[in-house]
């Protein structure tokens, strides 16, 4: 294998066995050096186990079929695993038998806490650890779980653990805004993967010839002159506050920004935790007037109306009470005007012209290949339809696909789906990708002409991963936004981080090695004693109620459908109730489709709460004998002794969850069989 000299400089830590971080830029060829740096350890290492952990499935196929496999496949077993294989639940065996596993890090997470010998790995089965992306190893992340029990061990002085390798190209400073904190952040991360962090010194030249800057541009627009559509949207929403207590709408900030939808999201908390359900209901409304709005300033109006249209479709059957016949009476009444209004091309979009513009400039009389970032699923969706829709975008051949993370819900993809989306978008099929931030990191794109960062609001890791996809000869970078709005602060706060991020880490390297060892020593002793008085807190805060003391409501209409006690657990993972009285509180939809199987159950329909319709999840076939509704805690509200909170995340539930037991409970269902023979 041949590296270029600056690949050849950072892997020299690996190669000596040391703990390391590769820093280099997105296209500077991290994965190759790793690639490197494995095939050495497997070539003298007695024994040698690696795993090269990935934080996204799709990055499984793409370092086994890319990088891993062509260089190493003829001589070495190695092994692709993620959460669509049918072999994570074996993970174990095929450990023992593999000279290389490729897996996500969920997948290794799982099988550190099994208790079932063909999943169950140690840290101490390996001999290096090889960690994609490796900026992501802090807080709760699964990469941080995996690496606090290393830590620990570490401490502890427990087994021989594993050579680390962790490759980034974008440490950032945890959005600190000083030099100190920044290097604090940066030795916080060396002490999270218990590792030094190197970076070209004598080769920098060759490197920026390798992955050249793009050229920078602020696309800016000047404010709508007139907004009739954004402004009826305010005076209906007023109409709203109206309708709540004074006390509860003078909190509120202005209408149209994130700050406001923070506030409204505080606001139906507030409300079902007090039953209030004019004010839940009045909160939840405003929310989608308020998405409304953020779509009116970023896309056309028509998306927004859209938007808003199809919501209140769905809840015509949904009117229990007379706080449900005014948000509706009141969409009602106005759908006519705000069509038109939405209709009415004098009023559109000004950033929609400049990004057209940036498009043209780009496409027109040549082939190229782009980017458009830009914030949401939906805002993507809307984005396609309008490249689709614009003729004079089709007159210079934009063939455009989208790009979203994968997932079950409304604006998903599936793996399968993304993949070929990619496929098309590297064989010239698609020449522009209109994609979320599953795009900024990772993914094998190849090098585009143009990156285009469309009212979005982020941090310097993510500026930095997106503007490396522009690396192309003579491509653009290009920032569309209003003149004065908080996208440009934001990319010029971004510009200084990166600046400092670079500081920062020049200063942890200029450390004296034993100055480093004693700051990270100190460090890791630090974050041992925090997790295990987390874990500790946890464990406390999963015993506070009896099962039996939690009483679930339908977080719409409060409707009392269960308690605590009728809930168990599938792979850990799945929430779902036993109780058959439960049945008689839902309806059930339309078939729910997933791209992956299971060995012990699979998908059933949507569930909706048969008194006001809200979603609650959907059903589990398991061993295709029994169906279990499985259940999304964020759609209930949970009445304890000691108030009513809305968990966003069953992990934040104050009571214990069993895990499912299918003879011990299903004799109920099954009570004609005799259980004790």
């Amino acid at each position: 294998m041949d590296l270029r000299p600056y690949q050849e400089e950072v892997v020299q830590a690996a190669l000596r066995g040391e703990n390391s971080i590769i820093w280099l830029p997105t296209g500077g060829g991290k994965t190759r050096a790793a690639v490197y740096v494995t095939k050495n350890h497997l070539e003298t290492t007695a024994n040698a186990k690696v795993a090269v952990l990935v934080n996204k499935v799709h990055l499984v196929d793409q370092h086994f079929a890319k990088e891993f496999s062509p260089h190493l496949g003829r001589r070495y077993k190695i092994t692709a695993i993620s959460g669509d294989s049918n072999q994570k639940d074996l993970f174990g065996n095929l450990v023992k038998e593999s000279d290389l596993v490729i897996c996500t890090a969920q997948i290794l997470e799982n099988a550190l806490i099994s208790t079932e010998e063909e999943k169950h790995v140690e840290l101490t089965d390996f001999t290096l650890l090889v960690i994609d992306e490796c900026h992501h190893t802090n807080k709760e992340s699964v990469y941080n779980k995996i690496m606090g029990r290393y830590v620990e061990k570490k401490v502890r002085k427990e087994g021989k653990l594993p050579q680390i390798l962790g490759l980034t190209a974008s440490p950032g400073t945890g959005g600190n805004r000083t030099l100190d904190k920044a290097v604090e952040h940066v030795l916080q991360i060396c002490a999270n993967l218990d590792s030094v962090i190197v970076s070209t010194k004598n080769f920098t030249p060759v490197l920026k010839k390798v992955v050249p800057k793009p050229k920078k541009q602020y696309d800016i627009v000047e404010k709508r002159a007139q907004d009739p559509f954004g402004d009826h949207l305010k005076v209906m929403m007023l109409m709203i506050h109206e309708f709540m207590p004074p006390t509860v709408s003078r909190s509120l900030r202005e209408m149209g920004t994130q700050e406001y939808e923070a506030d409204v999201v505080e606001l139906e908390k507030e409300g079902v935790r007090k039953e209030n359900r004019l004010i839940a209901q009045c909160a939840l409304h405003l929310r989608q007037y308020n998405d409304a709005l953020l779509i009116n300033d970023t896309i056309r109006m028509v998306d927004a109306f859209r938007v808003l249209d199809e919501f209140y479709k769905s809840r015509k059957t949904r009117l229990l009470d007379v706080t449900d016949i005014f948000l509706q009476g009141l969409f009602d009444e106005n759908r006519v005007e705000l069509k038109q209004l939405a209709s009415n091309a004098l009023y559109e979009n000004p950033k929609l012209d400049r990004l057209q513009c940036t498009l043209l400039d780009e496409f027109c009389n040549k082939e190229s290949r782009g980017i458009l970032f830009s914030k949401t699923r939906r805002g993507i969706h809307c984005l396609y339809d309008w490249v689709n829709s614009n003729p004079e975008l089709q007159k210079v051949n934009i063939k455009a696909g989208i790009l979203t993370g994968a997932g079950t819900g409304a604006n998903h993809m599936t793996q399968n789906e993304q993949k070929e989306t990619i496929k098309h978008f590297r064989n010239g099929f698609l020449n522009l990708l209109i994609s979320t931030s599953v795009a900024e990191e990772g993914l094998d794109i190849p090098e585009c002409n143009l990156v285009v960062r469309y009212g979005l609001l982020t941090n310097e890791i993510a500026q930095q991963q997106a503007s490396g996809r522009a690396r192309a000869i003579n491509s653009v970078y290009s920032v569309v936004a209003q003149e004065g709005g908080p996208e440009i602060n934001r990319e010029r706060i971004n510009e200084y981080l990166e600046g400092l991020t670079a500081k920062a880490i020049d200063q942890v390297q200029q450390m004296s090695p034993r100055d480093f060892r004693l700051k990270v020593s100190e460090l890791q002793q630090i974050a041992v004693m925090i997790r295990i008085q987390t874990e500790k807190k946890k464990d406390a805060k999963k015993q506070r109620y009896r099962p039996d003391q939690v009483q679930f409501q339908c977080r719409e209409c409060f409707l009392p459908v269960c308690s605590g006690e009728d809930f168990r657990t599938i792979e850990n993972t799945h929430h779902v109730n036993i109780n058959t009285e439960f049945e008689r509180h839902y309806r059930t939809g339309g078939q729910v489709f997933l791209e992956k199987s299971f060995e012990d159950w699979e998908p059933g329909r949507v569930i909706n709460c048969r008194n006001c319709g809200k979603d609650w999840g959907w059903e589990i076939k398991f061993k295709k004998v029994v169906i279990l509704p499985c259940l999304k805690i964020k759609s209930f509200s949970l009445k304890t002794p000691d108030g009513t909170s809305t968990p966003k995340y069953w992990k934040n539930v104050e009571f214990q969850v069993k895990a499912f037991d299918f003879l011990e409970d299903m004799k109920s269902r099954f009570s004609a069989l005799d259980f004790d023979d």
